[in-house]
């Protein structure tokens, strides 16, 4: 008991001295993975959480935290040691994912070279703006550029329309950067409007969609969030607004829509990392998507989020256990896209109801344009499934990529023949 006490006091004097200053860098913080096997280690866990800052990677918050599901979570350096300690005396299974986050980070970019836009690199808010310009400019007949709304910091939300012209056309919406870490999913959103330019007039199946559907594609939509964790704190999360009486920033995007918001996996204290915000879309980078979405809903018949990790394509019910009116449908159509994007690498995809597959979460995009009358709503959770989770080296873009647009194109030839 008293090994116990100690190390609780020692939680909380290292907790004391972090919030003293800014985490900056993450030499020594590791990434743990548990399967909590009965309630009182959800309750350990939740417990330590309490104490000291434990970073949820999955689920997104203790909250959320179940027996008999796993979780990961990064514990910072200076309590690393103390909380693995404390998960080995309690029985829990656990390991460690990742030894030292810091590390990781420096091995995720091939190199620190960052002058100018690249399919296979991460690239810079500001790169990634100036790409946007020049496809379109490059390519007139097949994309085009505009603002559709501009961020708490003031920073242009630019989404790209890919398609040929033509009247009357049904659409498809793909959006990236929801969650800023996140830094596969814009990779992704670049990716497809390459492919899409790329292919037109060569890939049968591309060019017929093009000719016959729109996309449109945001590929960052929390850009404060996505250019921060370029400079300030790479395992930011949520948006950048500061919140009222407290110093505690950022709204969770994905919990700030009206689909049951506030309720299943979502709380309104500011400093969690599920924060649901003031109101629905009380954040203008939510409010512009909703916007858009709304103005264009007779054309929209998919809308595609992209987030990671976990290998996942999930469908609503997210805020309920409850089935989806068009359930067997859409469970189809998951399985034949997950098919798809598995026979390029053999990549392993779990498919489902999000609630009943992930966990339950209120508020999300998907689910909230479900119900908005966009049938045909999914959420990817791209590659990979722990490994690295967030800092998937730029080494695994090209095939995580390749993969997703299989079933991306799978989805959308769907649409096109049954919307």
């Amino acid at each position: 008991m008293s090994c116990f006490t100690n190390m609780w006091t020692i939680l909380i004097i290292a907790s004391i001295a972090a919030a003293s200053a800014e985490p900056i860098t993450f030499y020594g913080d590791k990434v743990f993975r548990v399967v909590p096997q009965k309630p009182e280690h959800v309750q350990l866990l939740q417990s330590i959480a309490s104490f000291t800052k434990l970073d949820f990677w999955v689920p997104d918050s203790a909250l959320l935290l179940e027996v008999g599901k796993t979780a990961d979570f990064r514990a910072e350096y200076d309590v690393a040691y103390d909380v693995q300690a404390l998960i080995a005396q309690s029985g829990m299974p656990f390991e460690v994912m990742i030894d030292d986050v810091q590390v990781a980070i420096q091995k995720q970019l091939n190199s620190n070279i960052r002058s100018a836009h690249s399919y296979l690199k991460y690239n810079e808010l500001d790169t990634i703006y100036a790409w946007t310009a020049n496809i379109a400019a490059q390519n007139p007949d097949l994309v085009s550029r505009s603002q559709i709304g501009t961020s708490y910091e003031g920073r242009p939300l630019y989404l790209l329309k890919v398609g040929k012209a033509g009247a009357n056309k049904n659409a498809v919406f793909i959006d990236c950067g929801f969650h800023a870490r996140e830094w596969i999913t814009p990779a992704f959103c670049q990716w497809f409007v390459k492919e899409a330019v790329d292919s037109y007039g060569t890939d049968a199946q591309f060019t017929s969609l093009l000719d016959n559907l729109d996309f449109y594609v945001l590929p960052v939509l929390n850009v404060d969030g996505y250019a921060y964790t370029w400079t300030d704190d790479r395992m930011w999360r949520k948006t950048r607004k500061p919140n009222k009486n407290t110093k505690c920033v950022g709204t969770d995007p994905n919990r700030n829509f009206d689909a049951r918001w506030g309720t299943a996996g979502a709380t309104g204290s500011p400093c969690s990392e599920v924060y649901y915000g003031d109101t629905p879309e009380s954040e203008s980078e939510t409010k512009a998507l909703g916007d858009f979405i709304r103005s264009n809903l007779p054309s929209i018949k998919a809308y595609l989020t992209i987030h990671s990790y976990s290998q996942m394509l999930l469908f609503p019910y997210s805020y309920t256990n409850s089935k989806a009116k068009d359930h067997d449908e859409l469970l189809a159509l998951s399985e034949g896209a997950v098919n798809a994007l598995s026979s390029l690498y053999g990549t392993v995809y779990t498919y489902g109801p999000g609630g009943k597959t992930i966990y339950l979460s209120s508020g999300g995009s998907d689910d909230w344009a479900y119900d908005t009358g966009i049938k045909y709503s999914f959420t990817f959770e791209l590659r990979d499934t722990g490994r690295y989770g967030f800092i998937l080296p730029e080494s695994e873009i090209k095939e995580t990529c390749e993969e997703t647009m299989l079933a991306v194109k799978y989805i959308a030839s769907y649409v096109l023949n049954n919307a």
